[in-house]
């Protein structure tokens, strides 16, 4: 019987769920992250919108993953956007406290099982400072505590919240609404009051994002003998 391929998992809010019908033309970057991965390498993409690292834990969707992990498979988590929820106790997390349990546990439970997490820091929403530059706190404290986490736990890091940033400075403030979900009144079926939001993808935002995590991945040493493909 032939050996089964390595799996990549993928634990996350909605900023890297796949969408229904009903949601298109929002995205998710986990979506797209195959376009940069050759098929010899797997996918399964358990984010799921709402979803903060307690909410995630307390569903038993870390629990199912979990069980299916195998020595060599490798799980990207990324959360915060929904942990910052204050007036939600059901997803709320204190970045000092329990967001940083909940990322170590995580952690140990996938080493335990012979997998490599790696942690993401969260991708940003699209919010510029006064001086015109991505707001350093467009996610509150979170990238931070994920990079505090990382670095206690020696778990690879993606920087995709310092990343992205760069992207939305590069494209401005104009531009790169184009990466998020934004429509004009019966511009879309799904939306016919239209809609703004700068937490949410366009399938080129997510498609964007999906690029900037596989090449965190390729810059990463234990990841970069992945089978990526060609960047030409």
């Amino acid at each position: 019987m032939p050996d089964m391929p390595q799996t990549l998992f993928i634990a996350g809010d909605s900023t890297a769920a796949a969408k229904d019908a009903s949601q298109k033309p929002m995205a998710g970057w986990g979506e797209y992250l195959h376009q940069y991965l050759k098929p010899s390498f797997r996918i399964d993409n358990r984010a799921i919108n709402g979803r903060s690292t307690k909410s995630f834990l307390d569903e038993g969707r870390w629990a199912a993953i979990e069980r299916e992990l195998r020595d060599s498979d490798i799980v990207l988590i990324q959360f915060g956007h929904n942990d910052e929820k204050k007036e939600d106790p059901l997803r709320y997390t204190d970045p000092d406290t329990e967001y940083r349990s909940n990322l170590t546990q995580f952690i140990d439970a996938a080493r335990r099982s012979g997998a490599t997490p790696v942690l993401l820091t969260s991708v940003s929403r699209r919010r510029f400072a006064p001086d015109g530059l991505p707001d350093p706190l467009a996610v509150g404290p979170y990238p931070a505590a994920m990079r505090d986490v990382a670095a206690a736990t020696g778990a690879p890091l993606l920087d995709i919240f310092a990343a992205s940033q760069l992207l939305y400075r590069d494209l401005g403030p104009e531009a790169s609404k184009t990466l998020f979900l934004h429509l004009p009144a019966n511009g879309h079926p799904n939306y016919p009051d239209g809609i703004a939001d700068d937490t949410h993808f366009s399938e080129e935002g997510a498609r964007q994002i999906a690029r900037l995590v596989a090449e965190a991945m390729e810059n990463v040493d234990s990841l970069s003998s992945l089978p990526y493909r060609s960047k030409n």
